[in-house]
């Protein structure tokens, strides 16, 4: 049987970055025709009724319709540890993330943070996301179990580590690296809503060699994503020249090692060189901006203005758990704090094709989903724009709809979300 879906609409016809507001398809009354985890109409509602008779009805009221939130870079490990203390990017690692990552041995604790942590993004409206796993193939294999459990598209990978900066408990070998990813990918990219990723968690963290292997593994499965950080602090890259002595800059030390192209996902990139950016424009890589941990790390200020006007791919991101919140709202959020910052207001339309096709298209999904249209997955989150008395007493006065969806952005959380839908089924609330 097929479905309708009764709200406002919104779905993109481009990039807002490219086309402005105009690049969105509003429809006060609109609705979106469902069937067998697709979309297969998107238009307003009494044409998709009448054309439509027989379909099942779900009436959202006065709520919006959208896609489903897509986050390109996060770190599900770190789920328990989000939101600590005091640290800069080196000694948080070292401090949080290493010991908390040395837990997921045990396949069984793996298993409980992955579908906690699945379930935390359901809850706030994500569908889709990207993410680090331990050293441990167990971890890998608990949020892919997790995700397949709950029909989510998924892109993971096991993160590698072989140099003595990383604990001795939390290290591999290029070849394990190479191996264990190998035997991953062969099992998971490409069954059922699963990508497999190619992950080497950063230079500093890896030897040559071990980069070198994982970009052996890059060129034999190019259609895999491959996911690290870049520049993300000036101390860090620092770090990274006292390794890399011969390197150009940064990320050279991807470069020279087979892990920058078309497929490439580089988290944070605020502190890029001339000839970084220029390289990543023509290698198509993409960069992912994870706001609400540049500002709880103190990372610096990404230059979103600059970057898209010059034609970079972006993506936008959590960062669970150096972000500090599961929210894409929240992130939105953040990433218009900054771009203040940086003296160019995103618009809200920005906000939200970055939060779904735009962090879709940096996953190189955007074909199927971070949008509502005939043919993609049907991926869609239903938002309250008037969930708190603050939010709804602003709203009341919203001249368009980008005024409406402003305080959510702004203001909203897991509290906005009114249900999510996966692949066209209701993931939460549970039904």
């Amino acid at each position: 049987m097929s479905t309708l879906h009764l709200g406002q609409v919104i779905s993109f016809d481009g990039s807002p970055f490219d086309l402005g507001p105009d690049a969105a398809w509003y429809e006060r009354r609109g609705a979106i025709l469902v069937e067998d985890g697709q979309i297969l109409s998107v238009d307003r509602a009494d044409a998709l009724r009448a054309a439509h008779p027989s379909a099942d009805i779900v009436d959202h009221g006065d709520r919006l319709i959208l896609p489903g939130f897509v986050d390109a870079h996060a770190h599900y490990p770190q789920t328990a540890i989000i939101a600590s203390w005091g640290k800069r990017l080196i000694d948080w690692l070292n401090h949080y993330t290493f010991p908390e990552e040395m837990r997921f041995g045990d396949p069984a604790h793996a298993e409980e943070i992955a579908a906690r942590y699945l379930d935390l993004l359901l809850a706030h409206g994500t569908t889709s996301v990207c993410t680090f796993c331990t050293i441990h193939p167990a971890s890998v294999e608990a949020i892919f179990a997790a995700a397949e459990a709950r029909g989510m598209r998924i892109f993971a990978g096991k993160t590698c580590m072989d140099r003595d900066t990383a604990p001795e408990e939390l290290r591999d070998t290029a070849q394990s690296a190479y191996d264990d990813s190998r035997a991953l990918l062969q099992r998971w990219h490409g069954k059922g809503r699963a990508g497999y990723v190619i992950t080497p968690r950063f230079s500093p963290t890896s030897t040559p060699e071990q980069l070198e292997a994982l970009g052996a593994l890059w060129a034999e499965h190019p259609g895999c994503l491959m996911q690290t950080h870049l520049s993300e602090q000036t101390d860090e890259i620092a770090w990274v020249k006292s390794l890399y002595p011969e390197a150009r800059d940064y990320l050279d030390t991807y470069e020279a090692h087979g892990l920058l192209g078309a497929g490439g996902l580089y988290g944070h990139a605020i502190h890029l060189e001339p000839r970084e950016r220029d390289r990543l424009k023509e290698a198509r890589g993409a960069l992912v901006h994870c706001p609400t941990s540049n500002t709880f790390i103190g990372s610096g200020l990404f230059d979103m203005g600059g970057l898209t006007k010059e034609g970079q791919i972006v993506g936008l991101a959590t960062d669970t758990g150096g972000g500090s919140s599961f929210s894409m709202l929240r992130t939105m959020a953040a990433a218009y704090e900054v771009a203040q910052l940086r003296h160019r207001p995103l618009h809200p339309s920005e906000l939200l094709w970055l939060a779904t096709q735009g962090s879709a298209g940096a996953l190189r999904a955007d074909h199927r989903i971070g949008n509502l249209a005939p043919g993609m997955e049907a991926d869609f989150t239903v938002l309250d724009l008037a969930s708190t008395p603050a939010i709804a007493q602003r709203a009341a006065r919203a001249g368009d709809i980008w005024e409406a969806l402003f305080p959510t952005i702004m203001m909203g959380d897991d509290r906005a979300i009114v249900a999510t839908y996966v692949a066209g089924r209701q993931a939460y609330p549970a039904a």
